[in-house]
């Protein structure tokens, strides 16, 4: 016998007998890890990508009898998610720092062993900071859609249901998130 559903376990959550706050640790275990990586890139901030995660888990929860099982679970949780990312940004704004983005996982280069000298690792560590310089001065809706297809590697159509708009939007958002980009990183390269 294979894994519960998402939807068999929503069901049995929502039985509300001692096996209902199982039912959801299973699903809090099957998404976490997912919801903090997405979550993680798009904020630039591992501590908000935690924060925002919990504090959707625990609506989830408490809002579990409102899913109607129109998309799936995990892009209810990860509206919920947003939403809550958003109303702590409203609360603090906060400052984009390098270090921020680091902790929040950004690649780092690869090591390429003793082909790559000194000088030219140091280099490919520049434009590394530059991107990532660059990325956390991209306007947040562009940026989110950025992360999900370029870093978590989603599809046009995940992207619409995780967000709640058009596949067309997320296609034009994501064109001009790559341009923003872009010209961001020219301007870092041309102040350099």
């Amino acid at each position: 016998m294979g894994e519960p559903s998402d939807q068999q376990l929503i069901s049995d959550a929502l039985q509300g007998a001692a096996g209902g706050a199982a039912a959801f640790d299973v699903l809090v275990l099957r998404y976490q890890d997912r919801l903090v990586h997405s979550l993680e890139h798009s904020l630039g901030s591992r501590e908000d990508a935690l924060d925002a995660a919990q504090q959707a888990f625990l609506l989830a929860w408490r809002q579990l009898s409102k899913f109607r099982g129109e998309s799936g679970f995990y892009s209810w949780l990860y509206r919920i998610a947003r939403n809550a990312a958003i109303s702590n940004a409203r609360r603090r704004r906060p400052v984009g720092s390098l270090d921020q983005l680091t902790e929040a996982g950004l690649a780092e280069p690869a090591d390429q062993g003793a082909k790559v000298t000194p000088g030219a690792a140091m280099e490919v560590d520049e434009e590394v900071q530059r991107l990532r310089q660059a990325l956390a001065q991209v306007p947040q809706d562009f940026r989110e859609v950025l992360v999900l297809k370029d870093i978590d590697d989603m599809s046009y159509e995940q992207i619409a249901e995780l967000l709640g708009i058009p596949a067309g939007t997320v296609r034009s958002r994501l064109f001009r998130a790559r341009q923003n980009l872009l010209e961001r990183m020219q301007r870092l390269e041309r102040d350099h």
